[in-house]
């Protein structure tokens, strides 16, 4: 099968490419770089640098490579980002969308996945973990963007006939994330701890999120690309855990010495995040394989290794 990957060069989209590759499938990564590398891009992928902004750029795209399936995966993703710069933040997370959405209408896709946050399309949850048909209170505007693109897809599903899975994904975390500005906090802090570096915690770090490692994440996107369920389905595990916590698990595996520099908290980020996954557990028969603990040493063995050689 042919398949698209939007940010293929990033964090889960590169990871994305190289199992749907290593299952046989013939891929695609299109990434404009702004944040992915493409060091990560797997050898046999075909690669696109593209801005999903440009609309004629990924028609003739589609035009030429005629995926099957297309998995979003490329986003500005970052909360406090999109606080500062709502406009941007809608100009690539909503235009962007659109702009892929009519490609693939146009060229009669067969699948439509779309990268979704569970965490920010929530907002503060009211209940503990938060199902499929918890309230919809996002409280940033990156929040507000991912909903929005879930109302698209419902739309050209309704209208067009688009089939379509959104995966609400958790704080999802491994190798290969990004350390630079706003990153994933298991990333930045492991960078940190290993070099010896200060590490600093927004708030009283008793703020609780739900990591899910990366390879768990794929797993679920590539069970999205064989059902033809539709609808939004969160992927995480069910568990909170604190960043208090995360921080002393990680200053454990790496030996440091260095203790947190605790600074007031970020605008925008929600005090408890932690998902239901029974609906995909049921549908899609996806579960979590990867503990907190084993994530966490395989993610510290990637930031040594790439620590070791410079």
């Amino acid at each position: 099968m042919k398949v698209l990957v939007t940010g293929g060069a990033g964090f889960i989209g590169s990871h994305l490419v190289d199992r749907l590759i290593a299952e046989g499938h013939e891929a695609i990564a299109v990434d404009d770089l702004s944040s992915g590398s493409a060091a990560h891009v797997h050898p046999q992928a075909a690669f696109y640098r593209t801005d999903i902004r440009d609309s004629q750029a990924l028609s003739d795209i589609l035009t030429h490579e005629k995926p099957q399936v297309v998995f979003h995966h490329a986003a500005q993703a970052g909360v406090r980002y999109s606080v500062a710069n709502p406009v941007h933040d809608a100009s690539v997370n909503v235009i962007g969308l659109l702009n892929l959405l009519e490609a693939c209408q146009h060229h009669r896709t067969e699948r439509f996945i779309f990268a979704s946050s569970g965490g920010a399309i929530y907002g503060e949850q009211e209940t503990f973990p938060a199902d499929a048909t918890h309230p919809l209170q996002p409280v940033s505007p990156y929040g507000v963007s991912k909903l929005a693109c879930e109302h698209y897809l419902r739309c050209f599903h309704n209208v067009h006939g688009l089939s379509y899975a959104a995966l609400r994904y958790a704080n999802v975390y491994g190798p290969r994330q990004s350390t630079r500005g706003e990153s994933g906090v298991i990333a930045l802090f492991a960078d940190r701890l290993l070099r010896g570096e200060p590490v600093h915690i927004n708030g009283d770090g008793c703020q609780t999120r739900d990591f899910v490692y990366v390879d768990d994440v794929v797993e679920a996107n590539v069970l999205a690309m064989q059902s033809n369920v539709h609808g939004a389905f969160n992927v995480g595990t069910g568990v909170e855990t604190s960043i208090n916590d995360i921080f002393v698990h990680l200053k454990g595996f790496t030996r440091s010495s260095v203790h947190p520099e605790y600074a007031p908290a970020k605008a925008g980020e929600q005090r408890r995040s932690v998902l239901d996954i029974s609906q995909i557990a049921r549908q899609l028969d996806w579960r979590p394989r990867t503990t907190l603990m084993d994530g966490l040493a395989r993610t510290v063995a990637y930031f040594a290794s790439r620590t070791e050689h410079g």
